[in-house]
């Protein structure tokens, strides 16, 4: 039992995300052992993925305090905000969702379809601005809170990724407890976890879980933002601030935080031909579907890495795969 246990939770997962070899990729790469444990299949809620799991602590805090309304934001495909709307709907909550322009894209029909239509679908309410992309708190944002207060609503702020709020951390803290349950009825350990960051919270409450647990584990952060020094120091703080509220003994820093800036592409939103081939090359060894956003970067710096054999060929290596298809018919000129 640790300090996690004392942070309610209100349920929006199947349960423990499930873990798999990727025996093709493994052959196909020529080094480490690579498996997967899917954030994208971890809910039955609007497709889930990653924030699902933080968003059972927020959403357990927000009836707590008395909120009627999430409010959020992000991008104007923004893979959290769907998932902001789902939790909603399933707590008997109103949703409202100010979606920025974080993707520097013209034609219209990339903010009518994917995670916006579906957000649309769940009901949220939708708020769009011009605003370009940034993990720090946005003015759209806090006027969508202050009007939901001055109707009468009762706001609960979450922001951008579920990630700089108090508790943001608290899902993926409790995710290394979850793999490590699974990594004892499976007979393994996984010595290096491959995974996205941007906003932060996901490498950050894994860092501090990991802290937590005192097992030797490498959690190597892959950044998509194409602003590491931002996401770096954001990754940091939240982990520091996590670890303090599961009682981790010792400080955590921006030593703890291992960030690879090589495979961003240059923009965040824009895959490159890296991103490109990682796509193709998990789809057509494993038939597993990933995003030109987020998990095709961090699978480019996975299969580059084990191929090179920066990881070497004897570790055992998890990919998180935290979800977002559902952005990819936004992308659909993409050559695959």
């Amino acid at each position: 039992m640790t300090a996690l246990a004392a942070f309610e939770r209100y349920p929006l997962l199947f349960g423990h995300s499930p873990v798999h070899p990727l025996t093709r990729l493994t052959e196909h790469l020529g080094g480490a052992e690579v498996w997967a444990k899917r954030e994208d299949v971890n809910s039955p809620l609007a497709f889930g993925g990653n924030k699902t799991r933080k968003l059972e602590y927020l959403v357990a805090d927000a009836l707590a305090t008395g909120a009627d309304t999430l409010v959020s934001i992000g991008g104007v495909q923004s893979n959290h905000t769907r998932q902001v709307a789902a939790a909603a709907t399933r707590a008997g909550l109103k949703a409202v969702l100010v979606q920025e322009r974080w993707v520097d894209r013209d034609d219209g029909e990339y903010a009518e379809v994917g995670n916006l239509q579906l957000s649309r679908m769940l009901g949220a309410g939708i708020r769009t601005n011009d605003a370009a992309f940034g993990i720090g708190y946005k003015r759209g944002w806090e006027e969508a809170i202050a009007d939901v207060e001055r109707a009468g609503g009762r706001p609960y702020a979450i922001p951008a990724g579920a990630s700089d709020h108090r508790l943001g951390g608290l899902g993926f803290a409790n995710w290394i407890f979850e793999l490590e349950e699974q990594e004892r009825e499976l007979g393994v350990f996984f010595d290096t976890v491959v995974v996205c960051s941007v906003t932060g919270s996901t490498q950050a409450g894994m860092i501090a879980g990991a802290a937590l647990s005192g097992k030797d584990r490498r959690i190597l952060g892959v950044d998509a933002s194409a602003k590491p020094e931002q996401t770096r120091a954001q990754v940091a703080r939240i982990a520091s601030d996590t670890a303090k509220l599961i009682g981790v003994k010792r400080a955590l820093g921006v030593s703890d935080v291992e960030l690879d800036e090589r495979y961003h592409a240059g923009t965040y939103g824009v895959p490159g031909e890296s991103t490109m081939e990682a796509m193709r090359t998990f789809a057509r060894t494993e038939g597993v579907i990933t995003d030109p956003v987020y998990e095709g970067k961090s699978a480019a710096a996975l299969i580059d890495l084990v191929a090179r054999h920066e990881i070497e060929p004897g570790s055992k290596v998890l990919y998180a795969h935290l979800g977002g298809q559902p952005a990819l018919s936004a992308y659909r000129e993409l050559p695959f």
